[in-house]
């Protein structure tokens, strides 16, 4: 029986880290989550976690927090992901999720802490060539926030190379929809990823969805793109960490995604089919950088770890996303 030693989640608080907390409790695992709270909800942490509201950069209240809960791993969801906001002002985004990552490593290994789990994002390959994307492919990112996702990776790769710690890197691609229990979901205001867009215009929170080009190389002349749901994503640091425990000298930089393609359109197409609305779309220019198609190819993942996808159907990401979107309005 594996043990289950108690974990740290940075960013515990967000929309990811949330739902990796809740995995994580679901299946019996001690948790402590620190999280400034810049852009985390305090009520998004499950009760049965431990909360410290905390920067990931204190190394004496991140080093307190291992010592006092005897933390034997990290997931590390804490940063920032607003790839035009990366652009505008890259500074930022180099000491939120670089120089802060670079430090917490530091804390890990000088605490002792020998798995580390870090979330990073497939914008590490940029625009490739080709797609389905594998691991083996170039890292050519092509804005700071991929960059600053990167630099981080190779820092791990180096700190495992020098210091006995493992790690994954787990490369996210589209992430989508919310818990479809309803304990947590995508809430934070202004949110550019296109289902949560698009189910706030099919309940009147925005008067239709931006299309940002057209003409691509693609079905239907729109971007394509790989949306996974986020309660497997949740359910693949879970793997990811029992792999690292129990083969402590191997590390892995894996894909996650369904590597199934879906356009704005058919996005777009669902959200109306699950809402039985019919959102207005606004046609765009295309935005600099945007590929034609990105998906995973996720062989290594399932080759590498037991996981696999358990809600790999758009409608039902569109309408879990859909319940989520309708508990906020309820909220108010």
């Amino acid at each position: 029986m594996l043990e289950k030693p108690t974990v740290l989640v940075t960013g515990g608080a967000g929309y990811i880290g949330s739902h990796a907390v809740l995995a994580l409790l679901d299946a019996g695992w001690p948790v402590v989550v620190v999280d400034n709270l810049v852009t985390g909800f305090r009520w998004a942490v499950p009760e049965g976690a431990t909360f410290v509201e905390g920067d990931i950069a204190d190394t004496d209240l991140v080093g307190a927090l291992v010592a006092e809960h005897d933390i034997r791993a990290i997931m590390h969801f804490a940063g920032s992901v607003v790839v035009p906001e990366s652009v505008e002002n890259p500074l930022k985004y180099y000491d939120n999720n670089t120089a802060k990552s670079r430090i917490l490593i530091d804390t890990a290994v000088s605490r002792g802490v020998p798995h580390f789990i870090f979330s990073s994002t497939a914008a590490t390959y940029g625009s490739p060539e080709t797609s389905p994307v594998t691991e083996t492919m170039p890292t050519e990112p092509i804005n700071p926030y991929g960059r600053s996702k990167l630099m981080t990776e190779w820092m791990l790769r180096d700190t495992a190379a020098a210091h006995p710690i493992n790690y994954c890197a787990l490369r996210y691609f589209n992430v989508a929809g919310a818990d479809p229990q309803g304990r947590a979901g995508q809430s934070t205001a202004g949110a550019t990823h296109l289902i949560k867009v698009a189910v706030e215009a099919a309940l009147g929170k925005r008067a239709g969805v931006s299309v940002f080009g057209t003409d691509y190389d693609t079905p239907d002349g729109t971007g394509v793109r790989d949306y996974i749901h986020v309660s497997d994503l949740a359910a693949a640091h879970i793997d990811a960490l029992e792999k690292l425990i129990a083969a402590p000298t191997e590390s892995h930089v894996l894909n996650c995604g369904y590597g199934t393609g879906y356009s704005v359109l058919d996005v777009l197409d669902s959200v109306d089919r699950v809402a039985g609305t019919s959102i207005k779309r606004i046609m765009e220019p295309r935005r600099a950088g945007d590929p034609d198609a990105l998906m995973a190819d996720n062989s290594a993942i399932m080759e590498t770890l037991p996981w696999r996808p358990r809600h790999a159907d758009l409608d039902g990401i569109v309408a879990d996303a859909l319940a989520w979107e309708k508990e906020l309005a309820e909220r108010g």
